[in-house]
């Protein structure tokens, strides 16, 4: 199944969900247009009927703004494989790495009220913490952490059962030793090398210097700062998904059915990747954070200056501070940060001029194609009015 719905340029609220989902059934978009008509020449909604039909993802949400502010929400596919329930237009769905935009801000924020030093040794904040095999805290700065220069192991690739972890909670501490035991992947600064143990430290970094957790700094000064109604941290112990949300699934071996994977303990994603959003409000975030309502112009600059890194040369990607800046094939750049989590794909983008999109898939993809074919849904749809 597939819809799309144009929603009006301010936030589309739980409220008027309802009523947006009856619209599309009934052939009509909040702009008075035929949804059948525009479905069957709409290139993002065919790149969503198409990341289902071919690259068989459960389901898709997707929320496109334009540059004047417009927005329109677009799903495809089924929220359960079970029930075959249609997919909630702009449900809630977890946004795994993206979360490292919400805390890098918060880093970025204080680094501006003379909090924290980008260039200060984390060993600073956390005095004898960071510390193992070729690992040193009095050699890697927060700046490293943020970027992902600091040579650190990266604890998601050390965790060798998630299934048998689904339920526990971790604490920060926990994932951070998960790391420590390893020895350094290099010396801090002389490499790049994604590493979600920085995201778990610059967190603790952040509560060290301001005494409240990271889960309240995203919230107050992110979060509430833009008004984001639709994203939140999940508290201590919280498996669940606020409704209404697509069930979120995963791959568990090949030609194996999949593992419906929507409840979970989410904790050890902490600062690095615990956030849940709607597509249509971590676009709102991109565009606040692009129109200087999070940061001063001497931060934006600092989280939007870029280094090389190992990504796939084809997707053209270069890594600021939590923020990736990306090619766009119309020309261009635009920049955002994805992010993978059990059960959840989420890819989003702001361009200069404020067009936006987050595309969240139900599953991880089981193949390179299929990862690229998200990536694809992102850059068509940036590029449709360009």
């Amino acid at each position: 199944m597939s819809k799309l719905v144009e929603a009006p340029a301010r936030t589309l609220r739980r409220g008027v969900l309802a009523a947006a989902a009856v619209a599309a059934m009934t052939g009509l978009v909040l702009g008075g247009l035929p949804a059948t008509a525009s479905a069957k020449t709409d290139p993002v909604q065919k790149s969503l009927d198409k990341l289902v039909n071919k690259h068989k993802f459960p389901g898709v949400m997707a929320s496109v703004r334009d540059a004047d502010g417009n927005t329109t929400d677009y799903v495809a596919g089924v929220a359960s494989l079970k029930t075959k329930a249609e997919v909630p237009v702009d449900g809630y769905g977890r946004i795994g790495s993206a979360s490292k935009m919400f805390t890098a801000v918060v880093l970025l924020q204080l680094a501006g009220e003379g909090k924290v030093k980008l260039d200060a040794p984390v060993e600073r904040y956390l005095p004898k913490l960071v510390r193992g095999k070729g690992i040193d805290g009095r050699k890697i700065t927060t700046r490293q952490l943020l970027q992902h220069t600091a040579g650190l192991p990266n604890y998601t690739d050390l965790i060798p059962d998630y299934q048998k972890i689904r339920h526990t909670t971790f604490s920060e501490r926990r994932l951070v030793d998960i790391a420590l035991a390893k020895k350094a992947s290099f010396a801090p600064g002389t490499k790049w090398a994604y590493s979600n143990t920085g995201y778990i430290l610059a967190g603790m970094v952040a509560e060290k210097v301001t005494g409240q957790s990271i889960s309240r700094l995203v919230e107050k000064r992110v979060i509430d700062k833009l008004g984001l109604e639709e994203t939140y941290w999940p508290g201590k112990g919280v498996e669940t998904l606020r409704d209404p949300h697509p069930h979120g699934y995963l791959s568990v071996g090949p030609k194996k059915p999949l593992l419906d994977y929507t409840k979970m303990d989410p904790s050890w994603g902490g600062a690095a990747g615990q956030l849940v959003a709607t597509p249509s409000d971590l676009n709102r975030f991109l565009v606040g954070l692009q129109d200087g309502k999070l940061l001063k112009p001497k931060q934006f600059k600092e989280m939007t200056t870029t280094v090389k890194t190992t990504f796939p040369p084809t997707w053209n990607w270069r890594y600021g501070l939590g923020l990736i800046k990306m090619k766009l094939s119309c020309g261009g750049t635009a920049i955002g940060h994805g992010g993978d989590i059990h059960g959840y794909e989420t890819r989003d983008a702001v361009t200069p001029d404020g067009r936006a999109v987050t595309v969240i898939v139900t599953s991880l993809p089981q193949s390179e194609a299929a990862g690229n074919a998200v990536l694809a849904t992102v850059d068509s749809a940036l590029c449709a009015d360009s």
